[in-house]
């Protein structure tokens, strides 16, 4: 064949643009300004700004090096014992104690593997492919992984811009709209983007509705633990859809944010099936298809969590290190709002208390979000989502005071 673009076998290959949130990164990165301030990536920083390994995973890291780090092979399932003690970890030890032998597990690729295999199980167990409901805004990779496993995927509206809360009447009207047997996009906690979750009872209505109407749960559970400091608290809906309303559910479980792993990839699914049996099937067709995909997952991360998970002092030391990161976040939260006050930003801010979790969604129009990349150099996704871990105390009243100058501007024209 010629090596040439006529008759290149990717000749026909658009050119797709650039993941939105990586390509922010790389334009931050190759700003040369003093004072830029990266709010874009969802990454955790320490008050200097600085990535910060836990002190949990550092202790683990010593303990597997000392025990002598060897690089074989994983099981194609992955850490047997990491799969259980993830598995045991999200449901809680007497849920997952009743349930065990229900539970179908895999060890993947961070959050995103386990939503791709999610979808994958899926779509061969079914003649024809559900529909998946994805709240609107959501993060980016849900459709992508979806669309690209060949669903339908539809949005509902999850965000009320009016009000800048949880619209949950439209959240209402989905579920009792949509088909039986339809696949809906649950955040477990730390809604991404918005920071908006059901309170509980509003879950308990949310599931009564989809067991009602046969409609299948998949969990995204990428912050348990970092978003309010408390798992317990953070697994509530996962933990009664499964529990208490005892539904077959699949949960997507990332140790890249609460344990800092983002590199590692870190992930496991968690399928909660009917029966025994349909779990152990589960489980074969989930090993098969981790065979022809990745034949089987990276160590080093796994073992790092289960360590972790696996000792009574290493894990009191992860939730406190989930508390300190939980509590920073928070505290940037408070300071950014009084700043936005103190320098009398335009219009009502109460909406970035009432979020939660890395993210903060301002609600700003995309014009103003461009101004503030060009004329002041912080960086935030275009329909204003800010991860508040990107913010400390030597620039988050520069960043209130760019957002106060910019919005004041735009008001007095306004009024010309």
């Amino acid at each position: 064949m010629q090596m040439n673009g006529s008759s290149s076998v990717f000749a026909t290959a658009p050119n797709i643009p650039a993941d939105a949130i990586f390509a922010l990164t790389a334009e931050y990165v190759a700003d040369e300004f003093p004072d830029k301030v990266n709010l874009g990536q969802g990454a955790y920083r320490d008050e200097t700004g600085q990535p910060w390994v836990t002190t949990s995973v550092a202790r683990s890291r010593e303990i597997i090096t000392t025990q002598g780090l060897l690089h074989e092979y994983l099981p194609i399932l992955g850490l047997p014992e990491f799969r259980h003690r993830a598995a045991e970890l999200a449901l809680g030890r007497e849920i997952h104690a009743a349930r065990q032998s229900q539970l179908a597990t895999c060890q993947t690729l961070s959050g995103t593997g386990a939503l791709h295999l999610a979808g994958q199980i899926i779509k061969s167990c079914q003649s024809s492919l559900p529909k998946v409901y994805i709240p609107e805004p959501t993060w980016s990779n849900h459709h992508l992984i979806f669309s690209t496993l060949g669903y339908q995927c539809h949005e509902f509206q999850y965000y009320d811009p009016s009000t800048r809360a949880l619209d949950f009447s439209s959240y209402l009207f989905m579920l009792n709209s949509v088909d039986p047997g339809s696949i809906v996009i649950l955040h477990a906690c730390a809604h991404n983007p918005t920071g908006l979750d059901p309170t509980p009872q509003q879950w308990k209505e949310i599931g009564g509705i989809m067991k009602r109407r046969q409609l299948f749960p998949l969990f995204d559970a990428a912050y348990l633990g970092f978003n309010s400091g408390d798992f317990e608290q953070d697994a509530f809906a996962l933990r009664y859809f499964i529990h208490d309303l005892e539904m077959e559910s699949a949960v997507c479980l990332s140790f890249a944010k609460n344990m800092g792993l983002y590199g590692e990839r870190v992930g496991c699914l968690v399928l909660a099936t009917s029966t025994a049996v349909v779990a152990r099937n589960s489980q074969s067709v989930l090993e098969s298809i981790q065979r022809s995909e990745i034949s089987n997952p990276p160590a080093f991360g796994a073992r790092v969590a289960a360590t972790i998970l696996g000792d009574n002092d290493l894990r009191k030391l992860w939730f406190q290190d989930m508390k300190t990161m939980s509590s920073r976040i928070q505290s940037m939260r408070r300071l950014l709002y009084d700043y936005l006050v103190k320098h009398n930003t335009p219009g009502n801010w109460n909406h970035i208390l009432e979020q939660s979790g890395m993210f903060g969604f301002l609600g700003l129009a995309p014009e103003i979000v461009v101004e503030l990349k060009d004329k002041y150099h912080i960086y935030m996704a275009a329909n204003s989502r800010i991860s508040i871990a990107g913010l400390n105390a030597g620039n988050v009243e520069y960043v209130a005071r760019s957002i106060a100058t910019v919005l004041t501007r735009e008001q007095n024209d306004s009024h010309r």
